[in-house]
This record gives structure tokens, C-alpha cells and sequence, in this order.
């Protein structure tokens, strides 16, 4: 049985409490939480011991699992891995470059199972592409949400881009050459919208767009290539395919288009979205490679990978972003 610790229970904390509960093999030892009331709502509402010293927590469990703001994300994750337990932490990974590093450097020599929850990873969505031969050479990215003062501690690009920046170095197997970048903020003393270019070096460029002052919801990533594009709408779960038709093509949908070349016939495909809990399934792969003693699927260096671009995002931004 896997003892597991969650250290802080707030909206996506409960998220996490929930689907803990539902994961067999897995003791939920307590939590904690500094916040009294909604501690105490927590301790009652789901029966569990509540810890008033985190450190406390810490040595009961194998593992911590730390859904706190991002500001305390170092100082939890450092203590966990010193006493050799395993990590799963929030996006993003840490506050700043330095702590980042720092913790990849101290999970590296610790040896513990580390993971963090860039949680599109697991969106059936993008799940349903996993068959594909993924080579994009231009990604337009849209992530849109209305304003919600949860999460705005820190930048849009921290807080709803950085799903995307992850998502799309899962994909583009090259290193970047250049970040272009405006932002402004409106709501808030950082960026609320902002909008991103990225380079390359194998000539892909990526078109990203976050906002977190929409009056309407979007989540959708569209990959072109040369042979495909391929819609992924994380928002409503569907993915769509169209490409050129092969002969092996069948059952699907196919219309015929006139081109300078002569006439072309398209395939417009929907691969089968599985039926999938997104943040059980992570919280689930997290635990299998504990106890398999396997890589994590999101690991520290790809937080770290997301957070180095992001972070690259808001210097380009920098002083000239406009305020309110």
C-alpha cells in the first residue's frame, strides 16, 4: 500500500483528494493545509487526519503529492526529496529558474520518482493522437479562459501557456531558436493576454495565444504538416484528422478538392477519444512508477524544459509589456 500525502487542499487539491480516494493500492495518511477553515471543511468533508506540521506529514508518507501555490513549491518539493520521498508537484514546476534547477539537481542525486502534473499530457484529446506520426512545421494554439483571481498570482504564461509550451515540446523533437513575444496586462499587475512565437531549429514555428480574459472558453491546438492536419480540441475532448486519402483509407469521410495540380481527395478522419479521468490518470502513472520503478511520463527536466521557455517568454515580454 502506498502511503500518500497531499499538501495543500484547495480547488485543485480536492481534485486531487478525490481521485486519490478512487485509486486502488493507494492510503491517503492526511493532508495539510494551512487555511483553518477550509482545513477544517477538508478533515471533515473527506475524513482525514489533518497535519499541522508539514514536516509531520512528510516522514508518515512514501510519497507527497503538492498542490500548493506555485511559491511553495520549492520549499515543500526540497524537504520531500531530502527525506528520500517521491514528488508529484503542480505546474509549474517551481517559482523561478534557480529553484527549478535546484530541484532537478537534488531529485537527480535523491534517485526519488518525481513527476509533474502538466496534466494535458492526459487529456483524451491528446491521447487519441498517440497513434500518429506526429512532425508538425506550424502549430497555432489557442488558449482562452474567462478571468477567474485563482491562479493570478503568477503571469497567464505561467498559469494557462506553460500547458501548451509543455505540450508542444512533447511533440517538436528540436531545440528552440528564437521566442518572439507581446503581452499585456489588464486585470492584473503581470501579463493576462499574451501572445508568443517559437522557432525551430528543425524549422517548425509555433503561434501561441493565452488569455485568461475572454469572455468565452477555448483550449484547441492545430498541427499542420505535410501530410495531415490534425485539430486537437482539449476544451471538448475531439480530435479530427484530415490528410490526403490513401487506398487503405476506409470508413471515412472523404470530398474531393481542385488544386493547380490537378484534383485532390481528402480524408477526414475522428480517432477514437478514450474515456479517461485526466488527473486520475497522472496521479495513477505517478504511482505505477513508484512502484514499477519506472520514468515518470511527465518528468522533472520536462518541467524544467517548460518552465526554461516560459520563462524565456516573459523576459521577451519584459518591460514593455502595457499595464493598465
Amino acid at each position: 500500500m502506498l502511503k500518500i500525502g497531499v499538501i495543500g487542499v484547495g480547488h485543485l487539491g480536492k481534485f486531487h483528494l478525490n481521485n486519490w480516494k478512487e485509486i486502488p493500492g493507494v492510503e491517503i495518511v492526511g493532508f495539510y493545509d494551512p487555511h483553518e477553515e477550509n482545513a477544517k471543511d477538508v478533515a471533515e468533508k473527506y475524513q482525514l487526519p489533518r497535519f499541522l506540521d508539514a514536516d509531520a506529514l512528510i516522514d508518515a508518507v512514501d510519497a507527497v503529492d503538492i498542490v500548493a501555490p506555485t511559491t511553495f513549491h520549492f520549499e515543500w518539493c526540497e524537504k520531500a526529496i531530502k527525506k528520500g520521498k517521491h514528488v508529484f508537484v503542480e505546474k509549474p514546476l517551481a517559482n523561478t529558474m534557480e529553484e527549478a534547477r535546484q530541484l532537478v539537481k537534488l531529485a537527480a542525486e535523491s534517485g526519488i520518482k518525481f513527476q509533474v502534473g502538466h496534466v494535458e499530457r492526459f487529456n483524451p484529446a491528446f491521447l487519441a493522437t498517440k497513434g500518429l506520426d506526429l512532425k508538425p512545421m506550424f502549430i497555432e494554439v489557442h488558449r482562452l479562459a474567462q478571468f477567474n483571481p485563482r491562479g493570478t498570482e503568477v503571469s497567464v504564461i505561467l498559469d494557462l501557456m506553460i500547458h501548451d509550451i509543455d505540450i508542444i515540446l512533447s511533440i517538436v523533437k528540436s531545440d528552440v531558436k528564437s521566442i518572439s513575444a507581446s503581452g499585456v496586462a489588464v486585470m492584473t499587475e503581470t501579463p493576462d493576454i499574451a501572445n508568443v512565437r517559437i522557432e525551430f531549429h528543425n524549422g517548425c514555428v509555433a503561434n501561441l495565444t493565452s488569455s485568461r480574459i475572454s469572455m468565452k472558453k477555448m483550449r484547441k491546438v492545430r498541427l499542420f504538416q505535410k501530410d495531415a492536419y490534425i485539430g486537437i480540441d482539449f476544451l471538448n475532448k475531439k480530435t479530427e484528422i484530415i490528410k490526403l486519402k490513401e487506398p487503405a483509407d476506409t470508413n471515412v469521410f472523404a470530398f474531393d478538392i481542385e488544386t493547380t495540380s490537378g484534383k485532390k481527395t481528402l480524408a477526414m478522419a475522428n480517432p477514437a477519444v478514450p474515456e479517461v479521468n485526466a488527473i486520475k490518470m497522472e496521479l495513477e502513472e505517478f504511482k505505477n512508477a513508484i512502484l514499477n520503478n519506472t520514468r515518470t511520463l511527465v518528468n522533472e527536466m520536462d518541467g524544467l524544459n517548460a518552465m526554461d521557455v516560459a520563462h524565456q517568454i516573459l523576459a521577451k515580454i519584459g518591460h514593455n509589456v502595457i499595464t493598465h
